[in-house]
């Protein structure tokens, strides 16, 4: 029914291929013509010579035998040096800078030091450079406490002369069992600090150690604080070569300690005590005994007088002292090795308010500045009760005050709010020159220290355990004969 059946093949041409006819051509190029040709290079020819050697000549002046330019000399010499005093002592370019206008922003923020586990959980209670200038040290602690103090609070430095400075972590970091209030670097030695804790102890260290810098320390006993220890401060002996470690603290205790490195111990070799009998007469209180005592919060040392000191108080006062001072007794109910008496001479007129910060003026003997919980920055006379000046910032308390070590009339402030103030005294109003931040969070700056070493730099501390170093311009480093006299006739013209 099936059956196969083969079909014969159908061819389609393809459409769009067609295709293509070659032929084969050939080319030619002319025959490229080569000669070559020879050329001669010019000849070189040298020759020796030589020159004759000249003998050293010596210099010689000339001399005049006519008489003519000792003369001439003899006549004019009186009148330049007449010119030559005057212009000593002309103010002609006491303001004349070379270099053209500076920029307007004279103070820059260079570094803003932290330590990992110290932020925001303490505050800085207190800075010192070392002797070098080189190292900034800062206290760690807090101010307010309910009872013992039991906090681990730290010792922090930061060298900034290292290349690859660690902003966030401190180069050496010392731990301790308490809060640390206060510290001073010694004034010869860069390895060698004290400090005061809020237990009443006075310690000191040795950071060029590398296990147990701690060197010594006063221990807590009747001849320690028995109140955290306010500030401390390096002194030079009566001989003027070694120095003494005086201790101020809230008890009304100032205390002067020997240090024997070699024995490693603290010594208890003077000792003074502020009581309520010092007080101006208007601010004592009838029923109050006259020994009980008034709590020290800060000190500064005379720049002339190493045996006059001020000292600021809970109280508001401010007292001059005198390290020979022969007080009355303390009160039988202090104890201690060493009789303690009053050390106080003169009073000043009162802040509204306990002493945050006092500071001898380093360029005239009779000039200091204050400030105090009444948020004002007072300008006294040493011979003077009340206070020559009086100004106003209106940035809350003022915490700290500090004199320009090489311009008489620039003071560095820090405040409740925040702010650096930077004043020049010789300003007509009182308005700060400068107004920086000084915190990072915008939190209270407790203390600002100058670098006396490298002038260029000053250090802030705040309450959340930062650490600003602000560079100062050349204009406000700057020093005029006229600053430290104006600062001289300031404080003689308010005795006058």
């Amino acid at each position: 029914m099936f059956t196969d059946e083969s079909l014969d093949g159908v061819d389609i041409k393809s459409t769009w291929r067609k295709e293509r006819d070659l032929d084969n051509s050939s080319v030619q190029t002319e025959d490229l013509l080569i000669s070559d040709a020879a050329v001669q290079s010019i000849k070189w020819v040298d020759e020796a010579i030589q020159t004759d050697e000249e003998p050293e000549k010596k210099f010689r002046l000339a001399q005049d035998t006519s008489g003519h330019l000792v003369d001439f000399l003899r006549r004019v010499e009186p009148y330049i040096l007449k010119q030559l005093q005057k212009n000593l002592r002309s103010r002609a370019f006491d303001d004349y800078e070379v270099g053209g206008d500076e920029e307007k922003s004279a103070v820059i923020s260079v570094h803003t030091l932290t330590h990992g586990d110290l932020n925001n959980k303490f505050q800085v209670t207190g800075l010192s450079w070392n002797c070098t200038g080189s190292v900034i040290a800062a206290s760690y602690g807090n101010f307010e406490h309910e009872d013992w103090c039991t906090h681990k609070a730290a010792l922090c430095t930061w060298n900034l002369d290292r290349r690859n400075i660690n902003e966030n972590k401190a180069d050496t970091a010392v731990e301790l069992s308490s809060c640390l209030m206060c510290i001073a670097f010694h004034p010869q030695n860069p390895a060698l600090i004290a400090g005061g804790n809020f237990n009443g102890e006075v310690m000191l260290w040795d950071l060029s150690r590398e296990d147990d810098t701690l060197v010594c320390t006063s221990g807590i006993g009747d001849d320690a604080h028995q109140e955290p220890v306010s500030k401390v401060h390096w002194f030079p002996d009566s001989k003027g070569k070694r120095f003494n470690l005086v201790s101020i603290g809230t008890d009304g205790k100032i205390l002067v300690w020997k240090v024997d490195r070699k024995h490693q111990k603290l010594s208890l070799k003077d000792g003074f005590v502020l009581m309520n009998q010092s007080l101006p007469r208007k601010m004592k209180v009838k029923g109050v005994r006259g020994d009980k005592e008034i709590g020290a919060t800060c000190i500064s040392y005379n720049s002339e007088d190493r045996d006059m000191f001020l000292v600021g108080s809970e109280a508001g006062v401010i007292f001059k002292c005198s390290m020979h001072a022969q007080g009355n007794p303390a009160g039988s109910h202090i104890v201690s090795s060493i009789p303690l008496r009053s050390p106080v001479t003169f009073t000043y007129s009162p802040h509204h308010g306990p002493v945050y910060s006092v500071e001898c003026s380093p360029f005239h003997r009779n000039a200091f500045i204050s400030s105090a919980m009444d948020q004002c920055i007072r300008l006294y006379s040493i011979l003077q009760a009340q206070p020559v000046m009086t100004i106003e910032p209106g940035e809350g308390y003022i915490y700290s005050v500090a004199w320009s070590p090489i311009k008489p009339t620039l003071i560095a402030a820090v405040a409740e709010t925040g702010n650096l103030l930077l004043y020049d005294l010789k300003q007509g109003q009182p308005i700060p020159v400068q107004k920086l931040g000084a915190s990072p969070q915008k939190q209270p700056v407790y203390t600002c220290q100058f670098n006396s070493h490298q002038t260029e730099f000053l250090a802030t501390g705040d309450a959340a355990g930062y650490i600003q170093i602000f560079k100062l311009s050349q204009s406000l480093r700057k020093v005029s004969a006229k600053d430290a006299e104006f600062i001289g006739k300031l404080v003689s013209v308010a005795v006058e």
